[in-house]
């Protein structure tokens, strides 16, 4: 390893390391989440306490819970590894754990799935040019069968009791902080985490999978709302409005809006940045609203993505509007009151915005691609050679479709292609502007706008689309270029 790649590991750290995790965590839930709340939507309304109690429809609950969304997670995080026949083998092995315990298998799966998929492809890997011509379905299908049935066994002998064992562990800890009344400590915790990006990791890995068993037996769980809930960033987003100075002032009305509405939270994650100290607010925010949670019982049926009210609205049990609009109340005033008072006591800069935007979006990049020092020097030739790979554009009449793309496809990327879509409107052009998972990107799509860490890959997906790469989804010279073009 060269000492340049040395010293990029040794800035990345642990943060970097777990923010890769995160994301790899959240990439098998996040394209999930509509099965999630689907089972959620019925539970709420189908089950005995719910609101139209139905004993033919509850049958659906126990079910999906057990084995649909398992082996979704599974053959998701089977196809990022290798493929479709990454998932294929992936979902086999998730059975074996499913079958292999009696409570929902989502960390097993979170296991199984990629694990599954990464024998798979070693298997490939060690016969790719081996296989006699005309035998090669033959081959891949049976070795998928019988690499997945071997998997299958050994997830159910070995790694199903396993991580059961650990859930019960997790699920026991966390129930001794709920009875002993520390479970807001929690949010010392998850509120800095969120700012490092590292709230996937903790909301995934963790808090989802627990949440999920209580909320089947309970019919709702305060751990759905402790990493998701709005209120913290709300308060903080609304002392700008009224303590802020320049841009950040002038910036945070609209960003209430996406923040709380849209439930992208990562939205007021620059103000925070611009004035690190507020990090208090958001942990006394966040220590407020899940205290008031578990006194007033407040709980969720199913994971909020995005967490905005609206989601919270959808997903409340029937009589929790009263505890869950409480928490998010308290976390909010809780919250404002105290960036409040560190706004007007400290100094602000009308340009510390733009540098806190551009310093998040680097720490996000770092969980995205392996980290390359570029010095000030070379800085401005990559940023030519980037503009230089896009200026192979099509041709006016040949752009259709305009597709943004992030990591999950649903918070930055969203953000963007809303704004773009805005722009198209104004001028009178008919494009179709979406937004998706980099790994979901349809192969018509005429135009891809990435982030530029994520840019390489984007082009491996769509290999036949133009690709722009951008530096910030919410503010880009890019979008008027592209705009004027297409006018």
């Amino acid at each position: 390893m060269s000492n340049l790649d040395q010293t990029s590991n040794s800035k990345g750290g642990l943060r970097v390391g777990v923010q890769r995790f995160g994301r790899f965590l959240s990439g098998m839930v996040m394209p999930n989440m509509g099965a999630f709340i689907a089972w959620g939507l019925i539970t709420a309304m189908f089950i005995k306490t719910g609101w139209f109690p139905n004993a033919t429809i509850e049958q659906l609950v126990g079910p999906m819970i057990t084995y649909l969304l398992p082996l979704l997670i599974g053959y998701t995080g089977g196809t990022m590894v290798h493929g479709t026949r990454g998932g294929v083998v992936g979902a086999i092995m998730t059975i074996g754990v499913i079958v292999g315990t009696d409570i929902p298998m989502f960390l097993g799966a979170m296991i199984a799935g990629p694990f599954g998929a990464w024998v798979i492809k070693k298997f490939d890997k060690s016969i790719e040019g081996k296989i006699r011509a005309g035998f090669e379905m033959l081959v891949n299908n049976f070795s998928a069968g019988i690499i997945g049935g071997i998997l299958a066994i050994f997830a159910l002998l070995g790694i199903g009791p396993a991580v059961e064992a650990i859930s019960k562990v997790l699920s026991a800890g966390v129930q001794g902080l709920m009875n002993l009344g520390l479970l807001p400590l929690v949010n010392l915790i998850i509120e800095p985490g969120k700012v490092l990006f590292l709230n996937n990791a903790i909301n995934h890995g963790i808090l989802t999978p627990i949440a999920t068993d209580q909320a089947r037996e309970l019919g709702k769980s305060v751990l759905y709302m402790l990493e998701s809930n709005p209120g913290p960033g709300l308060g903080i987003l609304l002392a700008y409005c009224f303590f802020g100075r320049g841009m950040a002032r002038s910036s945070a009305p609209g960003a209430v809006v996406i923040h709380f509405f849209g439930g992208i939270h990562e939205i007021y994650f620059p103000y925070i940045l611009m004035r690190p100290i507020l990090i208090l607010a958001a942990i006394a925010g966040g220590v407020a609203g899940t205290l008031t949670f578990m006194l007033t019982g407040a709980g969720l049926v199913s994971a909020p993505s995005p967490g905005s009210i609206i989601a919270y609205f959808l997903l409340t049990p029937k009589g929790g509007y009263i505890p869950m609009l409480a928490g998010v109340i308290v976390a909010a005033v809780v919250s404002f009151l105290i960036a409040s008072l560190l706004l007007k006591t400290g100094k602000q800069k009308e340009e510390d915005l733009e540098e806190a935007s551009s310093r998040m979006k680097d720490m996000k990049s770092q969980g995205n691609t392996a980290n390359v020092t570029i010095t000030a020097d070379n800085h401005e030739a990559k940023r030519a050679a980037d503009i230089a790979t896009s200026v192979a554009s099509k041709a006016k009449a040949d752009v259709k479709k305009i597709v943004f793309s992030c990591d999950a496809g649903m918070g930055s990327s969203a953000m963007g292609a809303s704004i773009l879509r805005k722009k198209m409107k104004t001028e009178g052009i008919d494009v179709a502007v979406t937004n998706t998972a980099i790994s979901e990107i349809p192969q018509d799509a005429d135009v891809v706008i990435t982030q530029k860490t994520l840019t390489d890959r984007a082009r491996s997906v769509a290999p036949n689309a133009e690709h722009i790469s951008i530096d910030n989804f919410l503010k880009s010279p890019e979008y008027d270029a592209l705009v004027e073009r297409l006018k």
